[in-house]
């Protein structure tokens, strides 16, 4: 039975503690689901939030190598945030769950979110930039597994180039003629809605049967490692991403991706508020 008929129609919101690990970091991948759920709970915005379920090794071992897998699962190499913590391990089970979940459960009329970060640095059998398993990959490799469908576009609104999402893409036999891995990252500078509306015709060409988006909030001039677009210009961006998919008649799953931008109550203020606008902009586009 899907989500969306148990009751009023509300957007499925994958997130639970379990995905949440404790990590000193530059970054505020790790502690940013919790903030923002709570954020989401304290709103009348029509969401729910879903337990994501675990992903199985298999799941990981279709996009990664084995022997890379099971070195972070038992804490032997160094994850994405650069320390061999077994709880961060046991987390990044529930963070691709969470991303899959998300992509098997968004239909045409109605988008899903995984509450989780990027995945997009995480190649076969390496990691950087806080990312250690590619959820996206994983999502769609387990998609095509399950036969759910047959091509998937990759919409990667990061600020940072997914390298490796475009390693898996040149290792794994099979993935790359089933995949359109669309690139925004901050070189397109001044055209970047520009070129966000190409996309549609890309698409259009393509046909994929699901969008994955990395909705990040680091694309935002005031963030230390992103820096081209205002807080109303990203607000276009998830506009035209999700008119776009609403378009084609195409399900949509995001996830939160990067943003670094410190400041207010919970510590990372204009991070929250970013994704919270992506949010507005999926209702208005979908529910209203």
């Amino acid at each position: 039975m899907s989500l969306q008929s148990l009751g009023p129609v509300k957007i499925p919101v994958f997130y639970s503690i379990h995905l949440v690990a404790k990590v000193e970091s530059f970054s505020p991948s790790a502690g940013k689901p919790a903030i923002l759920a709570q954020e989401l709970r304290s709103t009348m915005l029509p969401i729910r939030l879903v337990p994501p379920h675990q992903v199985e090794l298999l799941d990981l071992e279709r996009v990664h190598q084995p022997a890379y897998v099971k070195s972070i699962m038992d804490g032997h190499l160094a994850n994405g945030f650069g320390n061999k913590d077994l709880a961060v391990a046991r987390s990044l089970l529930f963070t691709n769950g969470a991303m899959l979940d998300a992509a098997r459960e968004a239909t045409p009329n109605l988008p899903a979110v995984a509450l989780v970060s990027g995945f997009h640095h995480a190649g076969w059998s390496t990691n950087h930039g806080f990312c250690t398993f590619n959820g996206l990959m994983v999502a769609a490799a387990a998609l095509f597994a399950e036969h759910r469908a047959e091509r998937i576009a990759i919409v990667d609104c990061d600020a940072h180039v997914g390298d490796g999402t475009e390693d898996i893409l040149r290792r794994v036999p099979g993935l790359a003629p089933r995949i359109h891995h669309a690139i925004f990252g901050n070189s397109r500078g001044c055209s970047y809605l520009a070129d966000i509306d190409k996309l549609g015709d890309q698409l259009a060409s393509f046909r994929p049967d699901l969008i994955l988006y990395q909705a990040g909030a680091d694309p935002h001039v005031d963030d230390p490692l992103g820096g081209v677009l205002t807080s109303a210009q990203l607000r276009q961006r998830d506009l035209r991403v999700f008119q776009i998919a609403k378009g084609l008649g195409t399900p949509l799953a995001w996830n939160l991706a990067g943003g670094y931008q410190r400041g207010g109550r919970t510590g990372i203020d204009p991070v929250i508020a970013i994704h919270m606008a992506t949010f507005e902009e999926a209702i208005h586009v979908y529910l209203k």
